[in-house]
């Protein structure tokens, strides 16, 4: 099975981006209309500002184009995750502990399939997560999706 678009995208980006010191957060590549769109969203552990996207950009653009991995003509954005920032590696969990984040399971547990808490670490390949009400484990291999909720949103 010959991997997709985004995986040989990800694999050739991400080394790339992280000896600029920049994480790769997440990537998006599709066709919007009649322009095809690479999206890049970079982090650091002191945050993001356009001067670094910019810098990413021009630099991974020359990268790209040198490479040329992308058959078609495409646009490249490069952005920060933003407040609700994805989280999708273990170490991601690691970082943002102690934040409210909101996860989405395959499979509900308890009876639940969307829960909002505060993330209180990762252990064994299972996230705990505190809500107002009791303590959740969830395992990584259940994460449909998870990112932080804006801390102008804390309530839960």
């Amino acid at each position: 099975m010959s991997k997709s678009m985004k995986q040989k995208l990800e694999e050739l980006c991400a080394p790339f981006i992280e000896d600029l010191g920049y994480e790769l957060v997440d990537l998006t590549y599709g066709k919007e209309g009649a322009q095809w769109i690479l999206r890049i969203y970079i982090d650091h552990p002191k945050g993001i500002g356009i001067t670094d996207c910019e810098k990413v950009s021009k630099s991974l653009s020359n990268f790209l184009d040198a490479e040329d991995p992308i058959p078609y003509s495409y646009i490249l954005e490069v952005s920060s995750p933003g407040l609700d920032r994805p989280l999708k590696k273990e170490k991601d969990f690691v970082r943002f502990q102690g934040n409210i984040i909101l996860v989405k399971t395959k499979e509900a547990v308890g009876s639940r399939k969307k829960i909002k808490g505060k993330l209180m670490g990762i252990n064994s390949g299972q996230i705990e997560v505190l809500t107002e009400s009791e303590k959740i484990f969830i395992s990584l291999d259940n994460i449909l999706s998870a990112r932080l909720v804006p801390q102008f949103d804390n309530d839960f």
